[in-house]
């Protein structure tokens, strides 16, 4: 029996070696190099390298995702428009692909905020109610779409799209927490939205980009 004790104590003594040796490497890990921050023309000229070195469809796919947004938010609307129309043409033929509710989105609030810029509200109009009209995926079923497209129309007084916009939401954006109900109970009692946070993540998105890992 007294055998016990002493595996015991030399069991316990292995352990603190074990433990201690972990802590020594830890603290001689070096630690992880930090995000690293980019103007949007910075941002945008990566995408722009990423995309041309690419010849993988579906990676160009998921480019131009971010490429769209991201040309409008650095003021470059010619490139917005280009990219934002070859990102929807494109597709149709990633039907299946995880990004393809993004790319619906993306490409049709794109071109939405252009036309509105552009002061043709029906085309505005017709582009938010298509921007909605896909499965969703991933981001929009967890996080929802962004709101910003439909802000600026109901700044317009398009009061009944903004509120079909919402309806045609419902499809994908089932956790909500009650915010699609809260906003259509307000556009009925025309009231102010609070739309916080749902606006602007799309045209920020490359703000939080992992550019490591952003190969060409």
């Amino acid at each position: 029996m007294k055998l016990i004790p002493a595996n015991l104590k030399a069991a316990g003594l292995a352990l603190c070696c074990v433990l201690a040796c972990g802590a020594v490497a830890r603290s001689q890990k070096p630690a992880p190099a930090p995000r690293e921050e980019l103007t949007v023309e910075q941002a945008l000229a990566r995408y722009e390298q990423a995309f041309e070195a690419s010849r993988d469809p579906a990676k160009r796919f998921y480019l131009l995702t971010d490429l769209a947004p991201t040309a409008l938010a650095a003021g470059q609307v010619e490139k917005a428009k280009t990219y934002s129309r070859a990102l929807l043409d494109q597709a149709p033929s990633m039907e299946k692909d995880w990004n393809y509710g993004n790319a619906v989105h993306a490409g049709n609030t794109v071109l939405g905020l252009i036309a509105l810029k552009d002061g043709d509200v029906a085309e505005a109009r017709r582009l938010l109610l298509a921007s909605a009209n896909s499965r969703g995926g991933p981001q929009l079923n967890s996080f929802g779409p962004d709101m910003v497209l439909a802000k600026e129309l109901l700044d317009k007084g398009e009061r009944a799209a903004v509120t079909q916009y919402l309806e045609l939401c419902r499809k994908f954006w089932r956790g909500h927490f009650g915010k699609l109900d809260e906003w259509k109970a307000a556009l009925e009692r025309e009231e102010p939205l609070n739309w916080r946070p749902h606006v602007g993540a799309l045209l920020n998105g490359w703000r939080h980009e992992q550019w490591d890992k952003l190969q060409p």
